[in-house]
């Protein structure tokens, strides 16, 4: 039987995780031939979430738990967690039910057709229009300016294969864009379009740090655009001003005693060239943060405790 590993991380989703392992194990009761291997990641829950988390992996020998010794951020901590499965294949969706484990099946239907990489891609959403536009927006951005052709609306849902995941551990990453990695590297894929359903219950752990953390994460991964950007823009605003210059001094030429240059112009063109710079100076200092992450090197987490999993070390990234 083929082992498919479904990694689910969660954070406060003490009235989730239970009707999610429910929804998926009944998924696999109707999937002749194949067993799940259910990974929760844990980024330490200030609710009930590991509580429960325990009564499933004392009731479920398939059922695994890491839990993290700190919440490590909607970025690290699915990926170590992804990186753990041990399944012929995997997929990986959240907690909150809003990828809707009913895929699966298709999704494992396209993998046995011989694509390495089934992508859910949302077709639709229940979300807020003002939220669902943004992202769209977003997503169209940031395909426009990569070095790579992203897959819109695609928001990590969906089916790797093995090869996929042992390549992606090889290669050391402490803070990655999967999204934008998985297109990076080039393996066969295809995509399953699903209207995302609105979340049932509790509220999401996103806020506006973290969605602007993964944006700037996605721009800065994967284009250099924005740094070709200042250097064009820095070009145009130094032509301008010499032609601003210019004019001026053949003006106070021409109209020497009625023409006085007066300080609105002065001070309004010092508060754009210097909105300018610093819009600028935030995006060099965007890539700068990111190379200072490459550099640390750091882990994508730390443990503080597993369950039901074998007596062997965690796989982590660039460890082969």
């Amino acid at each position: 039987m083929k082992t498919i590993s479904i990694v689910i991380p969660c954070f406060n989703e003490e009235g989730n995780v239970q009707a999610t392992y429910d929804r998926t194990r009944q998924v696999f009761d109707d999937l002749p031939g194949y067993r799940y291997e259910m990974l929760f990641i844990d980024n330490a829950s200030t609710d009930g979430t590991v509580t429960v988390l325990r009564q499933l992996a004392s009731s479920d020998p398939d059922v695994r738990v890491i839990v993290n010794m700190r919440n490590f951020g909607p970025v690290r901590s699915p990926y170590h967690g992804f990186l753990q499965a041990s399944g012929d294949a995997a997929v990986i969706m959240s907690a909150d039910l809003q990828d809707p484990p009913e895929l699966i099946p298709e999704f494992i239907r396209k993998w046995e057709e011989g694509f390495l990489l089934v992508l859910g891609v949302k077709s639709g959403s229940e979300e807020s229009p003002f939220f669902y536009a943004i992202r769209r927006c977003y997503y169209g951005v940031v395909s426009r300016l990569s070095d790579v052709e992203l897959v819109r609306d695609f928001m990590g849902f969906g089916l790797y294969d093995r090869r996929v995941i042992d390549t992606l551990r090889a290669m050391p990453e402490p803070y990655p864009y999967l999204r934008g990695l998985i297109c990076e590297l080039g393996f066969p894929k295809t995509a399953v379009t699903y209207h995302q359903p609105s979340r049932k219950r509790g509220i999401s752990k996103n806020n506006f740090y973290g969605l602007y953390d993964m944006a700037m994460l996605g721009m800065t991964n994967h284009s250099k655009v924005p740094l070709r950007l200042v250097t064009m823009m820095g070009f145009a605003m130094s032509f301008l001003s010499i032609g601003v210059g210019f004019c001026y001094l053949l003006f106070k030429l021409v109209y020497w005693d009625s023409m006085s240059l007066g300080m609105a112009p002065l001070v309004i063109g010092l508060f754009v060239l210097s909105g300018i710079q610093l819009f600028f100076l935030g995006i060099v200092g965007e890539y700068v943060g990111a190379i200072h992450t490459q550099v640390l090197n750091r882990p994508l987490v730390v443990e503080k405790e597993r369950i039901n999993f074998p007596s062997s070390p965690s796989r982590c990234a660039g460890t082969p």
